[in-house]
């Protein structure tokens, strides 16, 4: 009896010391996902989720630094793959990365690749409206840029074999083979017609030379005319500082004469002024005279006894 309680005893304290070992466990596994990692948003509109799951990695330069968390579909505001990722809290995710799957080409394993850009942005940490997390842009893997560039070579490749065919058609290869017989008769032409171009190119010569000497003649012609043209510039200078010599004078000479012209103005106003004041005493003596010789009595007898003389009151 004593034996069966001592294992009894020993198997509750082993039992409770498992379950205090699992909770401290879960406990320090959810205060680490809680502390450890940040979580992102992607959405994924072109890329195929093939070979993605929960928990597959996610990189960062090729170095593990999280796992998906979840995904699903969406349909607003496009139709996407909303994948949650949660990457170790010292992953620097700068504004302006991108996110894009990678895929191994020999498993099919997919695994989430990010890129930053190739400036110092800060880190990403806003959160728009209506999201949880911050969101992560969608990019494109060097694989999936060599198939597009694959693709548009492929189209572009047909769209040149569709107009190799339309150049080739019969309609232009009817016209082509015009084309070939109508230069093959002008070439005969040409052979038949040799001494009449050799004719005529000799006449273009011909003209050339003329031409060529009669722009020498034209050179010499305008280098003596440039001679005369000078001497006339030279003359017409010297004529133009002579009348300007003959201006100069003439302006000296106004200046004498109008000095000369007020002078005599001056003397004539005082000349006319005392002409004036003799001419007023004649016309005051006339007057007087007049009015004498309107009375001669008064002149040969005097003047009456009612006539006051001159003075008299």
């Amino acid at each position: 009896m004593e034996a069966e309680a001592r294992y009894t005893l020993v198997g509750a304290v082993v039992l409770g010391a498992a379950a205090l070992l699992v909770l401290a466990l879960l406990w320090i596994a959810g205060k680490a996902d809680d502390i450890a990692y940040r979580h992102y948003t992607v959405y994924f509109r072109s890329q195929s989720m093939d070979g993605l799951d929960v928990d597959s990695a996610v990189k960062m330069r090729g170095i593990r630094v999280g796992m998906v968390s979840d995904f699903d579909f969406v349909s607003e505001p496009d139709e996407a793959v909303r994948v949650l990722i949660r990457v170790s809290e010292d992953t620097p995710v700068r504004q302006g990365a991108e996110a894009y799957v990678k895929r191994n080409v020999v498993t099919g394993l997919a695994t989430i690749e990010i890129t930053n850009p190739p400036d110092h942005a800060p880190f990403l940490a806003e959160v728009r409206k209506g999201e949880k997390y911050p969101v992560i842009a969608e990019g494109s893997s060097e694989l999936d840029k060599v198939a597009s560039a694959v693709s548009k070579m492929a189209e572009n490749g047909a769209q040149v074999l569709d107009k190799m065919n339309d150049l080739l058609s019969d309609q232009n290869r009817a016209k082509f083979s015009a084309t070939l017989a109508n230069l093959e008769k002008i070439s005969e032409h040409m052979v038949s017609s040799r001494e009449s171009l050799e004719a005529a190119v000799q006449g273009i010569r011909d003209a050339a030379d003329e031409f060529r000497f009669a722009g020498a003649s034209i050179t010499q012609a305008a280098t003596r005319a440039e001679g005369s043209i000078v001497d006339v510039g030279e003359n017409a200078q010297t004529a133009l500082q002579e009348a300007a010599r003959t201006l100069e004078s003439l302006q000296k000479e106004s200046v004498i004469i109008s000095e000369k012209l007020q002078a005599l103005s001056d003397a004539g106003t005082l000349e006319l002024g005392a002409m004036s004041r003799d001419i007023r005493t004649a016309a005051d003596a006339v007057t007087v005279a007049g009015q004498k010789l309107s009375n001669p009595k008064a002149l040969l007898l005097g003047p009456g006894k009612q006539q006051t003389g001159p003075g008299e009151k």
